[in-house]
């Protein structure tokens, strides 16, 4: 099973893996602490909300596994010369540090990342073998 598209619903706290008009998987996430509103700036804590692919998979990551999200896409990098700030970066979908791995799916109880969309290690699991480099990843208000 391979997925072809993410869609993140912000206000919903879900995440779906698409393969065309079927959904393959919904997951719950975790935000930031702020999850109102679409990443501005570096700094923010905010995730961003448009269009953007799976541009790498770290498997090395703090949060155990993590696919990273190209934003900041040319939108985001005119809105933010715009506003004269830095765009920042370095969003994913990811598990969890591996020192708080015990908390589980009990991690989607409080918006905790900083800009990222998280879920528990064994989902990122069941996740990571379905989304290859290059899925289209919608992320919506």
């Amino acid at each position: 099973m391979r997925a072809d598209r993410i869609v993140v619903e912000k206000t919903a706290r879900t995440m779906t893996l698409m393969q065309g008009a079927k959904v393959l998987k919904t997951y719950k996430v975790a935000l930031s602490r702020k999850p109102v509103g679409a990443k501005e700036r570096e700094g923010d804590h905010k995730v961003p909300e448009g269009e953007y692919v799976v541009d790498s998979k770290n498997s090395h990551s703090r949060f155990h596994l993590a696919l990273h999200i190209s934003y900041p896409n040319a939108s985001d990098r005119k809105k933010a010369r715009k506003l004269g700030v830095r765009p920042g970066g370095n969003i994913e979908i990811h598990g969890l540090d591996s020192k708080y791995a015990w908390v589980g799916s009990l991690q989607r109880q409080v918006d905790w990342t900083d800009g990222c969309i998280a879920v528990s290690n064994p989902e990122i699991e069941e996740i990571w073998p379905m989304v290859p480099v290059g899925t289209p990843v919608e992320i919506h208000p």
